[in-house]
């Protein structure tokens, strides 16, 4: 009885979905030899007047009636959020001939209903009508807000489902504040439970402080480079390396900056190569700068760099030819229903990036409102980052002052240690071992399986 009355549900939600959302709904893709159990929409939500914010869609392969829905978010800022679709956590990825595609046996959408977006416009296939892209935090969570509210209009099937947003990277900064914008609605009310980031920035002044200490503790900088920073950073046991106004520190600080970013190292996962060779400067370079050049961009503020941000300066370290060939097939363009008119699809708009004007040095404030109402909140990294590295974001969760409840300790995935986690009331901060900024792309199952703890609030 129960299974019959299950499917009668399933049968109305198919029907319901076909008349609603058919003009958006993705049929065969090109490269796909499988049949997937899963529905799934590509089209635009309207943000501010004439930005329209391309989405991918896709439903559990769960119970879509009843799983939460899950915003992911990349960030750059600058850069597409089909760079985690197809790379990361999504139903399938791209091969490496760039045109056939393949199931990923640890997609999110096991367990959730994905919704990937492209933010701001100018990013991906996003756009807005009259091409101006210069944009910045609040602008952004704005438009997130207005978008996400066009979603839930065009599939109104899934208001009752539990919400959850998830940003990486600068989604740091996407993520609690669309959450905070979320939580204030006066109208449209959604289930927000809670929100994460991943590899994120949080505190800019945390992650550059921490840096030092995670390359110096990696072997990165030798005994001469850190007896300078010591003599030249820090007096009675307290040091500064964020926002120094001494010459001799600076310079020092440079340096380490330098090696971590500037010397062929694959700044997003230690212990990686670099792809395209240490120095290469192929197309590989047009992948995940925009944060390094958001950092270049305050060090050279604070007189720690001299030479502006340029892109071939960032050690590229990340391919993304594959994903770039397969979106820009015409084929697919058509199959995802993204208009004629756009220009090619890259991983990151150098438009938005160069224009990107940063409000929240900190969000911690952000934090605290959002963690006053209630909402869950997650903060987990990949050990081996250096962009956004895991001790910048244990700082960061460890001040927000609240009692721990969990004290640090091991969790486990398939049998191994999978990293360490500690609670502090509804917040929890993570780490995944071994994995880099991209945690669902180089720690799969991990990441699959800290995702189903967190919806359910389980343990870890």
């Amino acid at each position: 009885m129960c299974q019959c009355s299950l499917l009668c549900l399933l049968a109305v939600f198919v029907c319901a979905a076909r008349a609603l959302y058919a003009p958006d709904e993705v049929g065969e893709l090109p490269g796909m030899k499988f049949k997937p159990n899963y529905r799934q929409w590509s089209g635009y939500l309207k943000a501010s007047p004439g930005k329209f914010l391309h989405y991918w869609f896709v439903t559990s392969q769960g119970n879509p009636l009843k799983d939460p829905v899950v915003l992911w978010l990349n960030g750059g800022p600058g850069c597409s959020s089909l760079d985690g679709f197809l790379s990361e956590n999504g139903p399938f990825h791209v091969n490496d001939d760039g045109a056939t595609l393949y199931e990923n046996p640890y997609s999110w959408n096991l367990v959730a209903n994905m919704l990937y977006l492209e933010s701001p416009a100018g990013v991906g296939f996003s756009y807005s009508d009259d091409q101006k892209y210069e944009t910045n935090d609040d602008q952004v969570a704005d438009d997130n807000y207005l978008a996400l509210q066009s979603f839930f209009t065009k599939f109104p099937n899934f208001t009752q489902n539990d919400l959850f947003i998830f940003g990486e990277s600068y989604g740091g900064i996407y993520a609690p504040t669309l959450s905070l914008r979320v939580a204030a609605g006066a109208t449209n009310k959604l289930n927000l439970r809670g929100f994460a980031v991943g590899n994120g920035i949080s505190s800019f002044a945390l992650n550059d402080q921490s840096l030092i200490y995670f390359g110096y503790y990696h072997g990165l900088f030798g005994e001469d480079l850190w007896r300078d920073l010591n003599d030249n950073c820090c007096k009675d046991g307290v040091c500064n390396f964020y926002n120094t106004t001494k010459e001799a520190c600076s310079i020092s600080v440079s340096q380490a900056f330098g090696i971590v970013y500037e010397s062929g190292l694959n700044e997003y996962a230690l212990y990686l190569d670099c792809a395209g060779g240490a120095r290469s400067q192929t197309a590989y370079g047009r992948t995940m700068s925009h944060l390094f050049k958001t950092y270049r961009k305050h060090w050279q503020a604070n007189n720690l760099l001299s030479s502006p941000p340029t892109l071939g300066e960032v050690p590229p370290c990340i391919n993304s030819t594959a994903q770039m060939n397969w979106l820009n097939r015409a084929d697919v363009r058509k199959a995802l229903h993204i208009p004629d008119t756009l220009p090619a699809w890259d991983i990151c708009s150098n438009l938005v990036g160069e224009q990107y004007q940063t409000l929240y040095s900190t969000v911690k404030d952000v934090y605290e409102k959002l963690l006053s109402l209630g909402l869950r909140a997650l903060v987990y990294n990949g050990d081996t980052d250096m962009a956004c590295n895991f001790l910048g974001d244990q700082w960061f969760v460890e001040q927000l002052g609240y009692k721990s409840t969990v004290p640090y300790q091991h969790w486990v995935c398939d049998d191994q240690i999978a990293g360490f986690f500690q609670k502090f009331g509804n917040i929890t901060f993570l780490t995944i071992k071994g994995a880099g900024h991209m945690v669902p792309q180089w720690a799969p199952s991990p990441a699959l399986s800290m995702l189903k703890n967190f919806l359910q609030d389980g343990p870890y």
